[in-house]
């Protein structure tokens, strides 16, 4: 079964013909002010499972000199997903529909998170990034 996303007016949509994978939170302060928010909330999806489906022409981008970026809806500003070398990487989760049927699996960069954000009890953390 697919899994399909959009932006929050609607008029960038894309399809993943395939699963999520490592859902992940980066509480790093760079995804604080990239995603307006305490934290990031992605999962790694398969490139080639990737497909924009309407609006693509809405899509801008902000990219860093690594290569390492995301792209967002001109109209809206909702944040779609990180690129790598303009590869899709990863979904934002709040932009995915329905049941993606994945949970946040890793809490990373925990170390620089937001003095008043309080993490729950039993996750699992990480000061920074894992190690592999």
């Amino acid at each position: 079964m697919a899994i399909t996303g959009e932006c929050f007016c609607g008029e960038v949509t894309y399809r993943v013909d395939g699963t999520l994978k490592d859902g992940r939170s980066c509480h790093c302060s760079r995804c604080r002010k990239l995603f307006n928010a305490q934290a990031s909330a992605v999962a790694f999806v398969e490139p080639e499972q990737f497909k924009w489906t309407s609006g693509e022409s809405l899509l801008t981008s902000y990219t860093n000199q690594q290569g390492y970026g995301v792209k967002f809806c001109k109209k809206c500003g909702s944040t779609l997903c990180t690129v790598h070398n303009d590869q899709v990487l990863q979904v934002t989760l709040g932009c995915v529909n329905g049941n993606p049927e994945i949970e946040i699996g890793q809490h990373i960069y925990v170390g620089s998170k937001a003095r008043w954000e309080v993490m729950p009890e039993g996750i699992s953390q990480f000061e920074a990034a894992p190690s592999k």
